[in-house]
Order: C-alpha cells, then structure tokens, then sequence
C-alpha cells in the first residue's frame, strides 16, 4: 500500500470520522464558559491527540494520547468502525500507559503475504519468528515466557515454525538440543547446529536423565557464585545465569519435534520409560528457567489421553501455539485454560493456508500470526554457517550428533549420470 496517501487519507479525516465513531468528548465547562464571555462559537469536540504517526511496510501506527474521560476500551471497541472509515484492511489497539493507545492499521491481508520487516528487535534468547494479523512482529522470547508449546496437525506449517526459531537461535551464544522421534528427519538435518540430538525415546530418556544432571550442576554453581554477604548489595545477588558476571554457563534451548512419541507405550518396560521421560520433562519445565533450560514441545496431538504428568507439564509450557488442530480437544489443551476466546478461533483456521497459528500465554491476550515460508535447505544452510557456535557441553558429549564437513556450496548434491553414447 501507499503509506505516504493512507497517512494523508488519516490526517485529512481523522477528526470527522472520529466524532462519527465516538470517540470524542464534549467541550470542558471552562471552555464553554469561556466562550460565552468572549462570544465565540460553541467550541467543537474533541478528538483523541495524535503524538505520533510512524508508517510501517504493512500501514500505519498511530499514538494516541485519550481525553479525561475516554479509555482504552473505547478505542478497542471503536476497531471495526475505524477499519471501514479509513478504508483499510484491520485496525487493532491497545494500551501503552495510562492514557496513551497505539492503533496498528494494516493496508492489506499481512497473513496472506507475510513480509518480514527489514530490520527486527532481536535480543538474547529473543527470535523474531512470525508476523502477526496487526503487522507487528511475533517474537519467541524465552527469558520471558521461558518454556513454550507447539500444536499442529500434518502440513499445518509446524515445521515451518520451528525451522525459523532455530535458524533465528542458530546465530547466538546457546547450545541447542533435540529430541526428534520420527527417526530424525526433521531436526538431523540442522545437526551441525546442534550440541546434542536423540532420534528415538531409549536415547531420548537417557538425553533428558543428562540435562536434569546439567541442571542441578548449574545450580550448584549459582550457588557458588550467589555472593551472600553483608557487604554486597541485594541487587548483586545471583538468583539465575543471567544475574552470573563470570563463568556464565550457556544457555539450552531444548526442541521436542513430536511430544505424543514420548508419551505412548505398549509394554510394561514401554510405560516405564515413559513414566520417567514426562517426570523429566516436568522438571525441566518448573525448574529449568533459573538453569538456562528452555523448553520448546511440539506436537500434533495433545490431551490428557496422553497419560498422567500430561496436564502438569501443560501448566508449565507459559507460550502457547496452536496451527490447524484436527480435533477441539488439541485447541482446549493449547488455550481453554488462558484464552477461551482463542480456541474458536485455533479449530477455524482453514487446510489451504499453511502457517497460519494463534499464539498465546498466560495474560490471556491471543493473537494470529504467520510464520514466513523456510525451506529446510535454507535452515540447513543457516545451521552449517554457525556450526561452530555450537558448544560442547561434557554431560551431552555422548549424544553429540556425528556430521562429516558440509560439502562445498559449488558441488551437486548427487551426480549426474554418464553420459551413453
């Protein structure tokens, strides 16, 4: 869209169509009184103030300081009305501060055409990952929504997902690890990227024993470095990695590609293993967030059907993600116990558009995002140009993944046939 007309179509009707919404407030007794003593015209309403106006790719954002007397619930509710009058896609707002509204209009369907904006607000352990419906950029934060929860059914853009948060983590300072059940072919070809990987769930109960060990060694060493005494500051306390100036231990972001293969059992030893894989998965998750240990669980099904320690291991996986679900049941686990309202709209997303999720967490605020198409080359490339950022943990040396060198970027990847005469 034309930014530059859609901010001059705002400007020029902003104050009419905002009376016809609403969303003004009556001239103060002041003023009306000042008016009679100067015999003035009766002063017009009111319309919020604009502090700034800031194109974006997708459309505009606007800052909106309200009048006494207005709330935010009043622009909120105002969205539809807005979208018509200034002829734009979607209008979405929310609250800032106290008396301060941003409004996010978009020109165009941003999740049928997902454009990445040029530059993102990347930090530590925060990877922009999709684009929302309002065109602001969805970010996978994990130090603060620490462990997260992944649902799709088959090509439901899932993988798709997680190809972007690795290759968004694949640049930085942590050591990535994997749990991949479907022998491997989703994660092992990002193998170079990664410090450890289990392809079946023998491997992966051993996998999960090593990290819960990692995980009491670094508190171990929080506690070391805690600098309890009466002359350090309470500030300067470690509580965490993070509060650690020295000998910080790396971060581990832990990727489960399909949750539900860890979950089932047939056999007597079957249940057993399992039984002491989701106790593992639940104690990472309540207690790997001060260790530097980030969940990451995806899966195309998920329910209590699972079997117990299911719905406790739920509780603790704070983000939540839902692609298109094949049963309401999967969209309930993902959203029935922080945004009712999202489950409608997880179990609507249409077959014909891949990558299209609702995200959540805790607040209880939802929204729909997509995440833009990466093929698994492209991932694989990304992997292999930080290969050497991968770290070498000793408690997971045993499940380091074993790669031969990249092949050169020149070479096919297989030959060609001779050629017969």
């Amino acid at each position: 869209m034309d930014q530059g007309l859609a901010a001059l179509r705002v400007s020029v009707r902003y104050v009419s169509v905002m009376d016809a919404c609403g969303l003004t407030v009556p001239p103060s007794r002041w003023r009306l009184a000042l008016a009679r003593i100067a015999n003035r015209p009766v002063p017009e309403s009111r319309a919020p103030r604009i502090l700034r106006v800031h194109p974006t790719r997708t459309g505009l954002v606007l800052r909106l300081k309200l009048r006494p007397g207005q709330d935010a619930f009043d622009v909120s509710a105002a969205t539809d009305r807005l979208r018509h009058s200034f002829g734009m896609y979607g209008v979405t707002s929310r609250e800032l501060r106290s008396g301060v509204v941003e409004v996010r209009m978009t020109g165009y369907d941003v999740l049928k055409r997902v454009q990445m904006p040029a530059k993102t607000d990347p930090a530590p352990m925060r990877v922009p990952v999709a684009l929302r419906e309002d065109g602001a950029v969805h970010y996978r934060d994990c130090r603060s929504v620490p462990h997260g929860l992944t649902l799709g059914a088959t090509e439901s853009g899932k993988s798709v997902y997680q190809r972007n948060l690795v290759a968004g983590l694949a640049p930085m300072n942590v050591a990535l690890v994997g749990i991949d059940c479907k022998q491997g072919v989703e994660l092992f070809p990002l193998a170079r990227r990664f410090s450890a990987l289990a392809d079946n769930p023998d491997t992966a109960l051993e996998l999960l024993d090593a990290l819960v060990t990692h995980m009491e060694d670094v508190y171990q060493l929080i506690r070391a470095e805690q600098r309890i005494t009466v002359n350090v500051p309470d500030a300067e306390i470690a509580a965490d990695i993070w509060d650690l100036p020295d000998h910080r231990p790396v971060p581990v972001v832990v990727l489960v590609d399909e949750v539900a293969e860890l979950a089932l059992f047939a056999t007597k030893d079957e249940e057993k293993r399992r039984d002491r894989i989701i106790t593992a998965l639940v104690r990472l998750a309540q207690l790997g967030r001060a260790a530097g240990i980030y969940l990451e669980i995806c899966g195309q099904r998920f329910g209590s059907e699972l079997g117990k320690g299911i719905t406790m291991l739920r509780a603790q996986l704070t983000g939540r993600t839902a692609h298109r679900v094949n049963d309401e049941s999967s969209a309930n686990m993902a959203f029935g116990d922080i945004a009712p309202d999202a489950v409608l709209a997880a179990i609507q997303i249409p077959t014909e558009t891949p990558g299209i999720a609702v995200t959540g967490d805790s607040s209880g605020g939802w929204a729909r995002i997509r995440a833009p198409h990466t093929s698994l080359r492209q991932a694989v490339n990304i992997c292999n140009r930080h290969a050497e950022r991968a770290p070498d943990l000793p408690v997971l040396a045993a499940f380091r993944p074993v790669v031969g060198s990249p092949a050169p970027a020149s070479e096919p990847l297989a030959k060609a046939a001779p050629a017969t005469a």
